[in-house]
């Protein structure tokens, strides 16, 4: 069976009628506080985006040399 679509800031099924212009949220309102709460750093992304963490050693190491200064 097939869930209905809820909006996730409020609940609320969404109207139809307007759903292309707010989708997936049930108002111009709704939309405005998930906007706001990305802004203000309430949602955050918590697990590595890539497998074994977003830089591997050798990133790290080529990194490092990169802000060592020169011997001259």
């Amino acid at each position: 069976m097939i869930q209905p679509l809820t909006c996730p800031v409020c609940g609320k099924t969404p109207d139809p009628t307007t759903g292309a212009q707010t989708s997936p949220f049930c108002s111009e309102r709704c939309r405005k506080v998930d906007f706001f709460r990305w802004w203000d750093g309430r949602y955050a992304i918590v697990e590595d985006l890539a497998p074994g963490g977003a830089l591997s050693e050798l990133d790290l190491l080529d990194a490092q040399e990169s802000l060592q200064p020169d011997d001259q």
